[in-house]
């Protein structure tokens, strides 16, 4: 798989891979979509990205997997759940020779926008 070329918009990035992993890319944008419906798409450090009040979730295509950034936490259930993805630095990395797990990737944006709320509603709340 060559190197991504540098995209203007989630649609370039994915047009960029084969019609197989097109198909995956898609269908995690959509169900990333769905789990924060507020959120933005952008591309940020060349990968597709969604922004809520802060990025949410990056994801990339790699030669065998798909990468899910940045590592997940505050949620033992979840982070038991993710535990066989887990690669370098906590970052997530599911394998395409196997079933890409979309329920659990919608979980895990479900809750980063829990966590982006939350956040954002302490900076408030520490800037009165």
């Amino acid at each position: 798989m060559a190197k991504p070329k540098r995209p203007k918009d989630i649609d370039g990035y994915i047009a960029q891979f084969a019609p197989d992993v097109q198909a995956i890319l898609q269908r995690l944008r959509t169900r990333i979509s769905g789990a924060a419906p507020e959120a933005k798409e952008t591309i940020s450090y060349l990968m597709p990205a969604f922004r809520q009040r802060g990025i949410l979730v990056y994801f990339a295509a790699w030669e065998k997997h798909i990468g899910l950034y940045p590592p997940i936490s505050g949620d033992k259930a979840l982070e038991k759940a993710i535990a066989r993805y887990a690669g370098p630095r906590g970052n997530l990395q599911f394998p395409l020779a196997e079933a890409i797990p979309y329920d659990l990737i919608e979980r895990i944006v479900k809750l980063r926008v829990k966590q982006d709320m939350a956040k954002a509603a302490a900076k408030r709340k520490k800037q009165k």
